[in-house]
């Protein structure tokens, strides 16, 4: 009697093993799903719909109505705000691309190139500062970059000849860049060719050599590269790194442009993050990134950086198709 208690028992505790073995098992499987499951894609690119070659051909005429270049300003950090007029910014009159975007406004009418500058918060909180309470740069770069693409997707999907010219500086150039990006290596949501110019001005995440360059071309790379190895150790301020596949066929028509000691876009390898980012936040402030107006940082043939955008963007918008109109 008592010897078959105890094999009552022992089947007992057998059972109640299998029992927990079979639980394990399931929570590992959970587990190795949750982990190869693709989590969100934040601050960088969010993901596209399919390369624009599986969608049905271009149509042969738009509305009249259209644009035939669309023109995307994306200005730089504390140069934008959220609810800002898209066709007549100025939440910042200083803004260093109005000095682009107005004078090619005014050169041509709106059928020909229509300027809408991005509205996004435009903030950079510093993490190394308690007492800073702006938006922080994770927040502001994916608001800036929906922001953007949606402009694009909605002209595209109403405007299907329309081509567009893209433009940035600093946080605006990373996004503008982002972009790109996406466009050239064919996972955007206009096909490459229609994309007939973009010009960036204090690049994040410039590389030298992935983009065409003008004047001063220094050996630095962008802050976002030289603290890409960190990425998310800081919360909200996600480094991101290199752009994989550079800009793609877009390459031979993007424009990047930088200062010399601008750290922005000319950064080395920073060793420690935390006294990076500390320096990137200060860098927003600094005389370099701030002068691009002027020639004393950035030079080409009398030229300062915004005065040579400004032609270039003028000349990309004069050369461009005249889609028929309905």
């Amino acid at each position: 009697m008592a010897r078959r208690r105890r094999s009552r028992k022992l089947l007992a505790v057998l059972l109640g093993l299998a029992a927990l073995a079979i639980i394990a098992i399931v929570l590992v499987i959970i587990l190795i799903i949750s982990l190869l499951t693709p989590g969100p894609n934040l601050p960088g690119p969010r993901p596209t719909q399919p390369p624009s070659s599986s969608t049905p051909g271009r149509p042969t005429a738009q509305p009249a109505d259209c644009p035939d270049v669309q023109t995307i300003v994306i200005p730089g950090t504390w140069e934008s705000s959220a609810t800002d007029d898209p066709e007549n910014p100025h939440a910042n009159p200083n803004s260093l691309l109005l000095k682009v975007s107005k004078p090619l406004a005014d050169a041509y009418p709106s059928s020909r190139t229509d300027v809408w500058t991005v509205p996004y918060v435009a903030q950079f909180r510093n993490p190394t500062n308690l007492g800073d309470r702006q938006v922080n740069y994770d927040v502001s770069r994916a608001q800036g970059y929906d922001r953007a693409r949606a402009k694009i997707v909605d002209v595209h999907q109403r405007c299907g000849l329309t081509s567009f010219v893209l433009l940035g500086f600093s946080q605006g150039a990373v996004i503008a860049g982002d972009l790109a990006t996406q466009i050239g290596n064919d996972r955007g949501v206009v096909p490459a060719d229609q994309v007939i110019g973009v010009g960036l001005i204090a690049d994040g995440r410039r590389e030298p050599g992935q983009a065409q360059s003008v004047g001063p071309d220094p050996k630095g790379v962008g802050a976002e590269v030289a603290l890409g190895a960190f990425g998310g150790i800081v919360g909200g301020t996600t480094m991101t790194g290199s752009r994989p596949g550079g800009f793609g066929d877009l390459k031979d028509r993007t424009y990047s442009l930088c200062a010399p000691g601008d750290l922005i876009c000319d950064s080395p390898t920073i060793a420690n993050p935390i006294e990076g980012l500390s320096k990137i936040a200060g860098a927003l402030n600094n005389p370099i990134h701030a002068m691009y107006n002027t020639t004393r940082y950035w030079n080409d043939d009398g030229q300062s950086a915004v005065r040579w955008m400004s032609g270039w963007v003028t000349g990309v918008v004069k050369d461009a198709p005249k889609p028929p109109h309905n």
